[in-house]
């Protein structure tokens, strides 16, 4: 009786070897690789750059809107109007303002140009009418003059074109100091400084 030989696998075929990698195929991989490095590590820091360049930007015009002297070309924000009861009529054209703080009065200095209905509408506002306009008074104060770079007199300035009116108002509500410009009788120009205590 003889012992079956255990039944042995075919030796398994080695796979196939790769082709040698062309020079082409090469570099399109290392392109491709490197496409892949600068996409993961380049546009986040490109991103982080802006980013910075936008944060520095952004605190410089703050820099420079706080710490100028005299008048900021544009709207006060709808807080500042309300705050201040300073309501600008629309239409309304070269508005300026410009906001001062301390801990004993805040003042903001507001300037625009409107039509006749515009004045009418911003007295109106105030709960004021045309009779309240006192010819050449001028209600602002030379401290404020200076501060925003209004002058009510000197060259140029001519006598009746102005009018003037303090609108008082009990604590915490604000007093409005206001000059009628009417040299240009269908466009007023109007100055208001509302002071109220912090």
């Amino acid at each position: 009786m003889t012992a079956s030989l255990p039944h042995q696998a075919p030796p398994a075929e080695e796979p196939p070897s790769r082709p040698p990698e062309t020079r082409g195929h090469m570099i399109r991989r290392r392109a491709l690789t490197l496409l892949i490095i600068v996409l993961l590590i380049g546009v986040p820091a490109g991103y982080l750059v802006i980013s910075a360049n936008q944060s520095r930007d952004s605190g410089k015009d703050k820099e420079a809107k706080y710490s100028a002297t005299g008048l900021t070309k544009g709207w006060p924000s709808r807080v500042q109007r309300r705050l201040y009861q300073v309501p600008v009529p629309d239409p309304s054209n070269n508005v300026a303002y410009y906001e001062t703080n301390n801990w004993k009065t805040s003042r903001l200095y507001v300037q625009f140009q409107t039509t006749q209905a515009g004045l009418d509408a911003f007295l109106t506002e105030l709960g004021l009418d045309r009779s309240t306009l006192v010819k050449d008074k001028i209600t602002i104060s030379e401290r404020d003059q200076s501060v925003s770079g209004w002058k009510f007199s000197g060259p140029g300035a001519r006598p009746g074109d102005n009018f003037g009116f303090v609108h008082e108002q009990k604590n915490p509500r604000p007093t409005l100091d206001v000059v009628v410009n009417t040299g240009n009788p269908a466009y007023p120009l109007v100055y208001v400084v509302s002071r109220t205590v912090p």
